[in-house]
């Protein structure tokens, strides 16, 4: 069992950053991989970005190429995601997820645990 709690969410305006941090309990995530999700008001939980085991392997959606960087430090047992550049559309509440396995993995129907989720929003 991992429990995930994610932390760092706030308000913002347009253009600044912040950083989120999701920090595990349970078991070491050096044997999971590790995602961020998205669910803004109205809509569908969405992918943000996921990191392999290591780290060595992200994926990001195409929305936050180049603005967001997930990273990881297996031996705090936390994973991270810096958003910089923020944009009103990025306003959200951001889930942390976990999946025992070491392949980066980007769909969420894949990720057994979950954290309660963080809000960000974005002012413009």
């Amino acid at each position: 069992q991992v429990q995930l709690v994610e932390s760092g969410g706030g308000l913002v305006q347009a253009g600044g950053s912040l950083r989120l941090s999701c920090a595990a309990s349970g078991r070491s995530i050096s044997s999971y991989a590790m995602g961020w999700f998205r669910q803004a008001p109205g809509k569908e939980r969405e992918f943000v970005a996921a990191s392999d085991w290591s780290g060595g392997r992200t994926e990001y959606a195409d929305s936050v190429k180049g603005r967001f960087t997930i990273f990881r430090d297996n031996a705090k047992n936390t994973v991270y995601l810096q958003m910089n550049s923020l944009k009103n559309e990025d306003t959200a509440v951001y889930y942390c997820a976990a999946n025992y396995g070491y392949i980066v993995v980007v769909t969420s129907t894949q990720y057994r645990y979950w954290g309660q989720g963080t809000q960000v929003t974005v002012s413009s």
